[in-house]
């Protein structure tokens, strides 16, 4: 864990609204730090008060000039437009962060290949940080649907491990290497305290409700009926069956990266569940199965 620096700095944070980018805002606050964020439309932003909300889009770079104005740290996703396609604007991105006088960067991995993250690594003029977490423990709100309706979790490959990590602690992590010192060139790995199975996420989140949850495990092939129905696309459910039948080595690793970084413990899935129970508690009339 490095040193925080005192002083108040102005932070950038692009998809602020996301998952990720919504939990580095919070971080940032909780740190006594300005923080701007980008949105493409400010209208509709839902962000915490305190936070300057700034209209802007990554896909047009010369849109960010404004918002990048006094900025000392920015952190970038990969993807950007109506569409979420890679961005391709990275080098114009980071030219106007330097010009700007952008000190730190953050950029969070996006699961593969990316032309911005790539253009990060390679500029010369910023310290970058590159963030790459395993899977979400919110992906688990994907599973609210089935068990206020019916009262089951209905997955493939329900044995497989997973050392997935709280979107807070990922904010956590965002938040020290835009505000501190020593984080310039890494790349971290983010992930939880603990591997767990499907069996094991269902059972957290029964215990949080206090009610039992059947966990159903379906075939290939009905998981792919289950993902189209949907409306996933074929990229997508291509990519789950590989991620999910064939987990990659670092998804099921633990690694220590969040207490290294921020001097405490990862949260584990049981504290997700006890945080985010009214999701699975509660649906319309009030009926819970």
């Amino acid at each position: 864990m490095t040193q925080t620096q005192t002083q108040t700095q102005k932070i950038l944070v692009t998809g602020a609204t996301g998952t990720v980018g919504h939990q580095v805002v919070v971080e940032l606050l909780a740190r006594g730090h300005a923080v701007r964020a980008l949105t493409r439309d400010a209208a509709k932003a839902d962000l915490p008060a305190g936070v300057e909300v700034v209209q802007g889009d990554l896909t047009e770079p010369d849109s960010l000039i404004p918002a990048l104005d006094g900025v000392t740290g920015l952190h970038l996703i990969t993807f950007g437009g109506p569409y979420f396609a890679p961005l391709e604007t990275g080098p114009r991105i980071l030219q106007l962060a330097r010009a700007a006088g952008v000190r730190r960067v953050t950029v969070l991995h996006g699961g593969g290949p990316s032309l911005l993250e790539d253009a990060v690594r390679a500029d010369g003029g910023v310290d970058w940080t590159v963030l790459m977490p395993v899977e979400f423990m919110a992906n688990a709100l994907e599973w609210t649907d089935g068990i206020l309706t019916s009262g089951e979790v209905r997955e493939p490959f329900v044995s497989r491990l997973s050392a997935m990590v709280h979107e807070g602690d990922i904010g956590a992590v965002a938040a020290a290497a835009l505000t501190e010192e020593g984080h310039g060139g890494q790349e971290y790995v983010i992930t939880g305290p603990e591997l767990l199975t499907v069996a094991d996420k269902v059972a957290a989140i029964a215990d949080a409700r206090g009610r039992e949850i059947s966990l159903v495990e379906l075939t290939e092939e009905q998981a792919v009926e289950q993902w189209r129905a949907a409306g996933h696309p074929e990229d997508v459910i291509g990519f789950l069956l590989e991620a999910y039948g064939n987990t990659p080595e670092v998804g099921r690793t633990v690694v220590d990266t969040v207490e290294k970084i921020t001097g405490r413990p990862a949260r584990t899935f049981s504290q997700w569940a006890a945080e985010h129970v009214g999701a699975f508690k509660s649906q319309p009339g009030g009926v819970t199965p």
